[in-house]
């Protein structure tokens, strides 16, 4: 499973990568998220142009540079992600084919371009947009929350959405992020990096909670410690996936209703 690390440090991200992560990412997007996401405690990037020529003049890893949703600004966004040296494009909060197609008309072949499924008119035409020549799919559970006006950020991987995504995705699939094993709330990292090896995935970010428990600690040591723990779900017997599987059912279920004052037993 390739892991890409959201960051504009380079040093810290050139040794991430050489460590043996995929790639960084770096997040141009912020048009309308900040009113998308008022009160969810949700993080903003500030990555500027610049951001990506510095990283990718630290690291020969696979560089991706996530721009704004769709609009008139993309073709500009596109073209200046490319000449810095972006590898691949992801287009977020995607909700319509043409839009993608206008994307894949502003990149021409001079880079990949990924997709983010999060809003629920995505998830509805999946089909239609893997159809299209696209380097990798991914399913963004935060947004996908927000937009089908849920509390359980989780809920798309225990309901069938997410299985449903896979099924019609040939490209490089992804969905979720990790963190150190052991690490991880309110489901355990181990238990999701369970679930995205049961969905066949093929990568995941390294965001937040990674970025947080990572401080003080070797990359040297803790990526491949990441990636041995990934090597070894893969290994699992059927008995230990069935179980892991309980567990992030038990993890997101959500909380019973308290009985009403004076009810019986």
């Amino acid at each position: 499973m390739d892991l890409f690390l959201f960051t504009v440090d380079p040093a810290w991200g050139s040794d991430v990568v050489a460590a043996g992560a995929a790639g960084i990412v770096v997040d141009w997007e912020r048009r309308g998220k900040e009113r998308r996401q008022a009160g969810e405690g949700t993080q903003i990037s500030t990555d500027t142009p610049e951001d990506l020529s510095r990283m990718r003049a630290a690291t020969d890893g696979r560089l991706v540079c996530r721009v704004n949703g769709y609009g008139p600004w993309t073709p500009a966004e596109i073209d200046d992600a490319i000449a810095r040296g972006a590898d691949e494009v992801l287009l977020p909060m995607v909700r319509t084919a043409e839009s993608v197609d206008r994307a894949l008309d502003a990149v021409a072949g001079r880079c990949g371009l990924g997709i983010l499924i999060e809003t629920q008119d995505a998830v509805d035409i999946a089909a239609d947009l893997a159809a299209r020549p696209l380097s990798r799919i991914y399913v963004g559970l935060n947004d996908l929350r927000i937009d089908r006006r849920s509390h359980q950020l989780f809920r798309p991987l225990v309901d069938g959405t997410v299985d449903a995504v896979r099924a019609v995705v040939t490209q490089p699939f992804g969905v979720g992020g990790l963190t150190l094993p052991g690490g991880g709330f309110p489901v355990p990292s181990e238990v999701l990096a369970a679930e995205l090896v049961r969905l066949r995935t093929d990568f995941t970010f390294l965001r937040r909670s990674f970025i947080a428990d990572m401080q003080g600690r070797d990359p040297w040591v803790e990526v491949p410690r990441l990636l041995a723990s990934l090597a070894e779900l893969r290994r699992a017997d059927p008995a230990a996936a069935a179980a892991d599987r309980g567990r992030l059912l038990a993890a997101t279920r959500p909380p019973a209703l308290a009985a009403p004052v004076g009810a019986g037993a």
